[in-house]
């Protein structure tokens, strides 16, 4: 299970008493009990309150309800479709073009850094395990990027084939991308008549991606579910297809985000890692107007899964002029640029350290050299996490010298069943702290705007 503790925030150091946290826990736990409600009122058939809508709270119980589904339907059930999809897939194509915007695609790339070889789709297929190269687009409007691409596929010797998400197949810039890309991708298969088999939506049941999905002859494709917001998606279709192109276990990440589910129920407070999280993060905002939420990822492989969470954030509490601001981080590599500011700027931060204890390869050495001119030979036994480790440490270190508040959020290894736990933790914790602040976390009004008016300009 993960990890989760505080270093730096308790009286003497960030500033916040054992009192701040404890007199949360009576709030926070009734607020657990109205989640768990809320999960409850999704699945129920009781009409939704008018103060709770939207109530996209179907993301909650999902991968319960789809490993249920394994269990007792096997081939016939979503999850077994989806893998059988996936494979197919791998079989007929060298790359895929995953097509979506924001949370249609955040949460696969977000898997893809984070699970898959850290150079997926330059290294040879046998180190990827024969499955496609995996490319994400039609979550911009760059010219340039998507001509790129094209040429990139136009240059290899395979097919290649597009997974869209979309649920209703009207945001324009996957819309947009997607005419692009299958017009290139009918005339670059050997039958146009059999595109469908290229192409793998993820949409609604009903709608414009829908309607071109049943013209194309698209035999295969999937729900984005009912009730579960794009955000919140990762878990659905939306995430899991993708996933199980590249050939990640996606059981594995279900049963992670399952057992968080049953931790979050069960524990009480002081031990409830959700709880936990959002009672220093909120302590810190209201007592010292730490509105900045630093997620400080020590690795590269997780920085994908920061932005991911920096729109669950950001589009979940940041309403009614409120919510705090996500900022992802890269340690160490940010510390040569943000570093400074996090060190010495103003005091609107409060940092929660993304570690991992294991890493998966072996560990590399520094090593003895000839060429001492470095003067690193002292540290010839050392190792790149053991300098990361030090790092780490160094880091807070510093920051607690100063009384900067900082806390850490550790994952015992970087698989997916670990992921599945964090991707859940930090979907639980969001609604739970739109709860405490009197916030809908569900719906995303203030996106609509920019939608409206650029639709409006370009069709004058």
């Amino acid at each position: 299970m993960l990890e989760y503790h505080l270093d730096g925030t308790l009286i003497g150091t960030g500033g916040l008493e054992t009192s701040d946290l404890e007199n949360l826990a009576g709030p926070l736990t009734g607020v657990r009990e109205e989640v768990l409600a809320d999960a409850d009122l999704w699945a129920g058939d009781a009409n939704v309150p008018e103060a709770k809508q939207p109530l996209d709270a179907g993301f909650h119980m999902l991968p319960n309800r789809l490993l249920d589904e394994l269990a007792a339907d096997g081939d016939s059930s979503q999850l077994a479709q989806i893998q059988a999809s996936a494979d197919r897939l791998a079989e007929l194509v060298d790359s895929v073009v995953v097509l979506g915007i924001g949370g249609s695609y955040m949460g696969a790339r977000a898997l893809l850094e984070a699970c898959c070889h850290p150079y997926y789709n330059q290294v040879a297929p046998t180190l990827r395990a024969g499955r496609p190269a995996v490319y994400f687009e039609g979550n911009n409007v760059d010219n340039d990027a998507v001509q790129g691409l094209l040429d990139l596929l136009a240059g290899q010797t395979g097919d290649w084939g597009i997974v869209v998400i979309s649920k209703s197949g009207g945001t324009l810039e996957t819309a947009a991308a997607l005419r692009i890309f299958l017009r290139e991708l009918t005339s670059s298969i050997s039958d146009a008549a059999e595109v469908g088999k290229y192409v793998v939506p993820v949409t609604g049941t009903s709608g414009k991606l829908f309607d071109l999905a049943t013209a194309l002859g698209c035999d295969e494709r999937f729900p984005v579910p009912d009730g579960v917001g794009g955000r919140f998606s990762v878990l659905s279709a939306v995430g899991l297809l993708p996933a199980a192109v590249m050939g990640l276990d996606i059981e594995a990440l279900l049963a992670g985000a399952a057992e968080m589910n049953a931790h979050f129920e069960r524990e009480p407070f002081d031990k409830n890692l959700v709880l936990q999280y959002v009672a220093a993060a909120h302590a810190m905002e209201e007592k010292h107007g730490a509105d900045i939420r630093v997620l400080s990822t020590w690795g590269k492989r997780l920085e994908a899964v920061g932005l991911w969470y920096d729109q669950l954030l950001a589009e979940s509490l940041g309403k009614h002029e409120r919510g705090a601001m996500p900022l992802t981080i890269v340690n160490t590599r940010d510390l040569h640029s943000r570093g400074q500011q996090h060190q010495e700027g103003k005091r609107d931060k409060y940092i929660t350290n993304l570690t991992v204890k294991q890493g998966i390869r072996e560990p590399l050495a520094i090593g003895q050299s000839d060429y001492n001119q470095d003067g690193l030979n002292e540290l010839a036994n050392k190792t790149l996490p053991d300098i990361l480790s030090a790092a780490i440490a160094g880091t807070n270190q510093a920051y607690r010298d100063d009384h900067r508040a900082t806390a850490d959020l550790v994952l015992p290894k970087l698989d997916e069943q670990h992921l599945g736990q964090l991707l859940q933790m930090l979907m639980l914790a969001t609604v739970v702290e739109g709860r405490l602040l009197g916030i809908n976390p569900y719906g995303q009004p203030g996106v609509e705007a920019y939608k409206k008016n650029m639709n409006a300009i370009l069709r004058k």
